[in-house]
């Protein structure tokens, strides 16, 4: 199980690398797209980046996670608790039972489930943050090229010599507009992209410790044996047990 673990760490660890090499190969054409807005496409760059420490801080927080359960399903005792997620199912099997009723199991399970959820909600909330910035960008850019052209078009003087000259400096600011509007959606959609790779992956981490836990769990499940169900004899009014 474990080495489920190093799979997706080391998968993370490629990405990685691929956007390393990419940025080292088209750095200069990188730096002219984010040098049209350095406020907006800062703010994106520097929550792109945020988000991938985060997703990497998630996974070296299932570490122990790994570790504790791999060693409680092969019958290790006197193990360090979990940190977190598996803490509470840690301290509930520390008598180590033999059998686990299967209404247990499942508040189990679902705690667990809700664990791995809440710990998941940052990172989407930072995949979600990056959409909404990269659409500000653009709304910010066209806002811009609007106005320019407004500008351009209310100061025009068709009767001026230079006319042609004025069209030209006029349409900096609708040309530095349109260029926001679109490197900010380009750069907020591609860190989004690469946000939802890697919570996908840490996604997969998670469900590894989540199957193999139910696994072992219901390998110890005891099913309820079934209740008696009181019968009616409506010919004498006497109530008699009957089993399923």
């Amino acid at each position: 199980m474990t080495n489920q673990f190093h799979r997706v760490l080391n998968f993370m660890a490629l990405v990685i690398a691929v956007l390393a090499v990419l940025f080292g190969f088209f750095h200069d054409e990188f730096m002219n797209l984010a040098s049209t807005n350095y406020i907006i496409n800062g703010i994106i760059i520097g929550t792109g980046l945020f988000g991938i420490g985060l997703c990497f801080y998630e996974m070296f927080r299932l570490l122990p996670e790994y570790r504790w359960l791999n060693g409680y399903t092969n019958g290790r005792r006197n193990m360090k608790l979990p940190p977190y997620i598996l803490r509470q199912i840690a301290l509930l099997l520390q008598k180590r039972p033999c059998r686990i009723y299967a209404d247990t199991l499942s508040g189990m399970m679902d705690m667990v489930a809700n664990r791995f959820n809440d710990s998941l909600e940052s990172i989407r909330y930072i995949t979600n943050t990056l959409i909404f910035l990269g659409l500000l960008g653009t709304f910010w850019g066209l806002v811009t090229t609007l106005g320019g052209f407004h500008e351009l078009i209310s100061g025009l003087n068709i009767n001026d010599a230079d006319i042609m000259t004025s069209i030209q400096m006029g349409l900096s600011t609708p040309l530095s507009g349109m260029a926001t509007a679109f490197t900010s959606s380009l750069l907020g959609l591609g860190a989004s992209l690469i946000m939802g790779l890697l919570s996908h992956l840490v996604g997969r981490a998670q469900n590894t410790i989540f199957t193999e836990l139910g696994d072992y769990m219901a390998a110890h499940t005891h099913a309820v044996e079934c209740v008696p169900i009181a019968h009616l004899d409506l010919n004498d009014g006497k109530v008699t047990a009957q089993k399923k």
